[in-house]
């Protein structure tokens, strides 16, 4: 949904109604997450994806008919050995999808969704799939407020348990349904509700201004991290040697590291191999939180830059958390090609992907795993 909300905002603001299809539950080989959308706007423009393709052309009749005045729709797409290659997922999996029209007048929320999530500022989105209240209801929820499409998702109770969930996935940039009974009861699911949460963007902190750290803040940046490149010397920390977007600081490493926040989705490459750069920003980057902590270097570099941390203080377990040398071994040899190989290794670390082929591998090549 994030990828989209640019041009549905741009749709919601003049006005023109658009159907919107959102994942809301998948099982087994599913392509896309929960939370995956699709939108049909003014003159059949299609942006986002549910399925890869698998599904689309069924989706986007749908999405047609209920931006047109229809009723929100439920619909689960699975494989079928009579119609998979026309409306069913040939990967074997399933999807549930919400399918709703989005106006000003049916949901006066949607656009300060969309200028939230432009802004980095976080909510999360609860719409109401199935059960007495009405389909396609939706109530967004910030830290500090909320905003209904109806002014209520049904009852005061139900209300004030979702936004209490809601605010609680925020916490996690978590997403996905909740069941509930009829005044918000948690042990009950005659309503289910889909929580989708908008965190902001996970920062990708990458030290050391060379090439390498030029692609690597450009694959970060594709993969939709807030990227931050920072470097001590100010000739090479410059913004000009980076793609848009990018902040650039010319600071040392250590020092910014010690004033930057970070939290679990944080990503951190270091791409110095400068002893005088890398023990100090390294002793602080293994003492906080993150997901992933990369350094560039060789083996003799990194068994010298290991045994150098231990003799200032690091533990071992400390020390366990440290992927060096960065990277899968894809083979890689241009700066392009080594930022590939660190990119795989983070989407890798993530989702508890083997990095083999998956020629090599069994099971469903899209298990659904939480994030």
């Amino acid at each position: 949904m994030r990828d989209v909300l640019p041009v549905l905002g741009r749709w919601y603001a003049a006005g023109v109604p658009f159907g919107l299809a959102t994942v809301v539950q998948v099982s087994r080989s599913a392509p896309r997450d929960p939370g995956a959308a699709m939108a049909v706007g003014p003159g059949e423009e299609v942006v986002g994806s549910v399925s890869g393709g698998c599904v689309e052309g069924a989706v986007f009749e749908l999405a047609q008919e209920v931006a047109a005045g229809g009723e929100a729709v439920l619909e689960t797409f699975g494989y079928s050995d009579e119609d998979a290659f026309a409306v069913g997922l040939t990967c074997g999996g399933e999807i549930t999808l919400l399918v709703r029209a989005v106006t000003p007048e049916r949901d006066p929320g949607f656009g300060a969704v969309a200028d939230s999530v432009a802004a980095g500022e976080p909510v999360t989105v609860a719409t109401v799939t199935d059960g007495p209240a009405p389909r396609g209801a939706a109530l967004a929820v910030w830290p500090d407020r909320t905003l209904g499409t109806l002014g209520t998702l049904g009852t005061l109770g139900l209300d004030a348990a979702v936004t209490a969930d809601a605010r609680g996935e925020l916490a996690l940039g978590a997403t996905g349904l909740r069941h509930y009974g009829p005044e918000g009861q948690r042990r009950e699911d005659s309503v289910s509700v889909f929580l989708q949460s908008f965190a902001p963007p996970p920062r990708m902190l990458v030290f050391g201004a060379i090439d390498y750290a030029a692609a690597v803040a450009r694959i970060g940046d594709f993969l939709g991290y807030r990227v931050t490149v920072c470097d001590a010397r100010p000739v090479f920390a410059t913004p000009r040697r980076f793609p848009e977007g990018v902040e650039v600081v010319a600071e040392w490493p250590h020092r910014y590291l010690r004033d930057t926040v970070t939290d679990e989705r944080t990503v951190i490459c270091v791409l110095t191999h400068d002893p005088k750069f890398d023990v100090p920003l390294l002793t602080e980057a293994l003492r906080r939180p993150a997901a992933y902590i990369g350094a560039m270097g060789s083996r003799r570099t990194h068994a010298d830059r290991a045994e150098r941390l231990a003799e200032a203080g690091l533990t071992e377990r400390e020390l366990s958390r440290l992927r060096s040398p960065v990277g899968l071994d894809l083979g890689a040899r241009t700066p392009e090609e080594v930022a590939v190989s660190v990119a795989a290794e983070i989407v890798a670390l993530r989702w508890g992907g083997s990095g083999a082929p998956l020629t090599a591998t069994e099971g469903a090549v899209h298990p659904y795993r939480s994030s």
